[in-house]
């Protein structure tokens, strides 16, 4: 049972966005329409909102400032949790300083919605529904340092917990692992063709949920979509899937998997589930790569989209339904 449920009206019911953020300070971030609400998991308690796509700032582009607001599509703290960055289905990005509700900079934008965002120090990476992955740093005049492209849409970007490698996952199932070196294909090098993943892996489904572990330098899983439902444990050296779990029961079809994230605290793997049951499943972490489902968390009455913990509490989960709720969980 939640421990505490909030309404979300207007939480955009998309499997490939990413709506839900935790930072460092447990401060979640969490996007309804074209706004921003910022509540405290500490105090429970709203701080605000935030408007994207209003403003000027330094980084900005000719005409971008003062646009009307942008449905947003995908949001992401930085390290230090000081700034959290927004990217909107237009392609739009922006960067806001929390603390005094002022942004700080429009970044160049994608042609295409921004799908996933990820930051490694002081440099932002973004995905774009048309597969190309963009790396800002916001401290520099010209912020766009490198760029990459795969063929299907990015639908999820995480920088590996020792920040030197970068894995993407795509819409046509494609989970690949870069180079951690990201401005080693300059934006403006147009005639220098543009480096290739370390590794490519591929599943039947999109990789949207997708999660490096913590204490497992190479490990990633990945949770399959409709009519897949695996729950896969890739090792990223042999580029191999080294483990997977069928989320299926004897009364029910495999599971559509929405999210998922480690929890390293209590060394364990949280998923968010669709169809049928819409729950929250747990698998307690065994071995390196060995997972074993201790137990389920009901209460969402459609898919779980997004999940997020705060760093400053391992036994407090949150998640955001397609039910248009969110939960918070004591785990």
């Amino acid at each position: 049972m939640a421990a505490m449920k909030l309404a979300a009206p207007s939480l955009l019911n998309d499997y490939y966005s990413n709506l839900l953020a935790c930072s460092r300070t447990g401060l979640i971030a969490l996007a309804l329409g074209s706004d921003v609400y910022l509540w405290n998991s500490e105090t429970q308690s709203l701080e605000g909102h935030v408007h994207p796509a209003q403003g000027s700032a330094p980084h900005s582009l000719p005409g971008r400032a003062g646009r009307p607001r942008q449905a947003v599509s995908s949001l992401c703290w930085s390290v230090d949790g000081r700034l959290l960055s927004i990217g909107t289905r237009q392609g739009l990005i922006q960067l806001w300083d929390v603390e005094t509700k002022i942004t700080l900079g429009c970044l160049r934008p994608h042609l295409s919605g921004v799908g996933a965002l990820s930051w490694k120090q002081n440099l932002l990476s973004s995905g774009s529904v048309l597969g190309r992955i963009h790396h800002h740093d916001p401290r520099v005049p010209a912020a766009l340092v490198g760029a990459a492209a795969q063929p299907g849409g990015v639908c999820s970007l995480q920088w590996s917990p020792g920040e030197d490698r970068l894995a993407s996952g795509s819409k046509d199932g494609r989970l690949s692992v870069w180079d951690g070196d990201a401005a080693a294909a300059a934006a403006g090098q147009t005639a220098k063709p543009l480096r290739p993943p370390l590794v490519t892996m591929k599943q039947p489904s999109a990789v949207k949920a997708m999660g490096w572990c913590p204490w497992q330098r190479h490990v990633i899983a990945t949770g399959g979509g409709w009519r897949d439902g695996e729950l896969r444990i890739w090792d990223t050296q042999s580029a191999s899937c080294v483990n997977s779990y069928a989320t299926n029961s004897q009364l029910s079809a495999s599971l559509q998997i929405c999210s998922l994230l480690w929890a390293e605290e209590r060394r364990s793997l949280v998923c968010g589930h669709g169809l049928p049951h819409h729950d929250i499943s747990c698998w307690a972490a065994d071995g390196p790569t060995s997972l074993d489902r201790s137990h389920q968390l009901k209460g969402h009455t459609d898919r779980v989209l997004h999940l997020a913990m705060s760093p400053a509490s391992a036994s407090r989960l949150f998640s955001a339904g397609a039910d248009e709720r969110v939960h918070v969980w004591s785990l």
